[in-house]
C-alpha cells in the first residue's frame, strides 16, 4: 500500500478544497485532513463538515479511498505504543477478531461480543475491537463494562500482558485511537453514516491474523473486502446478512467475502443449516436495554437458559462457529458450532469473563 508523506495543512484547507473541487478530491487530501483532525487543531463544525463531505462524495464505497484512510488511522493510533509483555507482534502465531460496523438498523442482541469471549475461551488469541454505543441500545463495550470489565483502563501497554494471561484483550476504540477519539462525537450528532463508523472493524491497531468482519449492507461488502486486500489482509472473511444485517443471520443466508491466502476474494453464501444449527426469526433474537441484554448474556455463560434464549444462543454459535472455521480451528462450519457450543457449556467463558474483568479493574 502507498505511503503518503507527511503533509501539514488545515482541515479548513482541505474542505475548502473538496467542496470547490470535489472531483479532484485524492487519497492525499483525505489524508491531510486526517492529519489535521489529529493534531487537534479542527473545530466541530470543521470536523462535521469534512465527515459529510466524505459521504457525499462517497468515499465509504471507494475501496482504494478506504484503505488508504484505513491506512492513515492505524499509523496514527497508539501501534508503536502496544506491548506484547517482552514479545514482538510476530510471536503471536494467531490473532482473530469478529467485529460489525453496525448501523443495520436490527438492534440484535451482542453477538459479536459474546462469540469474541467463546472464541477466546475456545483457545484463539482475541482482540475485540470495539466501542461504546452510537446507533444501538448496548454496544460490545456497554455489555462487558455492566459485567464488571473497566475498559477505559486498558490501555496500549496492557495489551501483551492480558492476552498471555486471558488470551483475549478489548481494544476500546476511545483509548487507541487518536483520529477518531476527536472525531467520535461527531458521529451521533451528524445523524449519518460516516465513513469513520465502517472503517472501525478494519483499524484494528494489533492487525489480527484472521477476522470475521459484518457490514450493513450487501453493497459492502466486495467494497470492504476489496479494501482489505488492498491493505495487505488475508484469511480476513467480510461478511453480510440477507437481511442487510452486520452478521451472519440466524433467520437465513448470509452473503460471504472471503479473502484467501493468495489474495483472491471468494464469494458465496451460508445458512444457519450449514453450521448445523435452525434457523430462526430474527425478532426472536432481538436485543433490547443494556440491562436486558446483560441478563440474557449472564444466563448465556450460565448456561441457564430460558426457552426465549434459544435464538439468541443459536444466533451467537453460528457467528462463532464461523470465526472458528475461518481461523483454521474448525475444519467445518459445524464442527465450528459444535465446539462453540461446547465451550459455551462449558463454564469456561464465563470464567474468562470475570478473570478478565478482574484483571482490567486492578490496571
Amino acid at each position: 500500500m502507498t505511503v503518503i508523506p507527511e503533509k501539514q495543512e488545515h482541515l479548513k484547507s482541505v474542505l475548502h478544497k473538496m467542496v470547490i473541487n470535489p472531483e479532484s478530491v485524492t487519497p492525499e487530501l483525505v489524508v491531510s485532513g486526517l492529519r489535521s483532525i489529529a493534531r487537534g487543531e479542527a473545530s466541530d463544525a470543521q470536523m462535521g463538515g469534512f465527515m459529510t463531505a466524505l459521504k457525499m462524495l462517497g468515499i465509504d464505497r471507494k475501496p482504494e479511498m478506504l484503505a488508504v484512510i484505513a491506512g492513515e488511522v492505524l499509523r496514527s493510533a497508539a501501534i508503536p505504543c502496544i506491548d506484547f509483555d517482552g514479545k514482538t507482534r510476530d510471536d503471536y502465531s494467531m490473532i482473530v477478531d469478529i467485529v460489525g460496523t453496525g448501523g443495520d438498523g436490527w438492534n440484535t442482541f451482542n453477538i459479536s461480543t459474546t462469540s469474541s469471549l467463546i472464541a477466546a475461551a475456545a483457545g484463539l488469541t482475541v482482540t475485540k475491537h470495539g466501542s461504546r454505543a452510537l446507533t444501538s441500545n448496548s454496544g460490545s463495550a456497554d455489555i462487558l463494562e455492566s459485567m464488571g470489565c473497566n475498559l477505559s483502563a486498558v490501555l496500549p501497554a496492557h495489551v501483551g500482558k492480558l492476552l498471555a494471561e486471558h488470551r483475549y484483550c478489548f481494544i476500546l476504540v476511545d483509548n487507541f485511537h487518536t483520529t477518531i477519539l476527536y472525531v467520535r462525537r461527531m458521529w451521533k450528532e451528524l445523524g449519518i453514516p460516516t465513513p469513520f463508523k465502517i472503517l472501525g472493524p478494519i483499524t484494528n491497531p494489533v492487525v489480527p491474523n484472521r477476522a470475521v468482519i459484518g457490514v450493513n449492507s450487501k453493497e459492502l461488502g466486495p467494497v470492504m473486502a476489496e479494501a482489505l486486500r488492498i491493505l495487505g489482509r488475508c484469511n480476513y472473511a467480510v461478511v453480510c446478512g440477507d437481511e442487510d444485517l452486520d452478521e451472519i443471520s440466524i433467520a437465513g443466508d448470509t452473503h460471504v467475502w472471503h479473502i484467501q491466502e493468495s489474495g483472491e476474494i471468494k464469494n458465496y453464501t451460508i445458512h444457519p443449516r450449514d453450521f448445523g444449527v435452525p434457523a430462526h426469526p430474527l425478532s426472536k433474537a432481538a436485543g433490547a436495554t443494556l440491562e436486558e441484554n446483560k441478563a440474557t448474556l449472564h444466563r448465556l455463560l450460565s448456561n441457564e437458559l430460558e426457552d426465549k434464549d434459544i435464538a439468541v444462543r443459536d444466533f451467537v454459535l453460528i457467528n462463532t462457529g464461523f470465526l472458528l472455521f475461518v481461523a483454521g480451528m474448525a475444519s467445518s462450519m459445524e464442527e465450528g458450532a459444535t465446539i462453540a457450543r461446547q465451550t459455551l457449556e462449558s463454564g469456561k467463558v464465563m470464567a474468562l469473563l470475570e478473570s478478565f474483568g478482574k484483571a482490567t479493574r486492578a490496571l
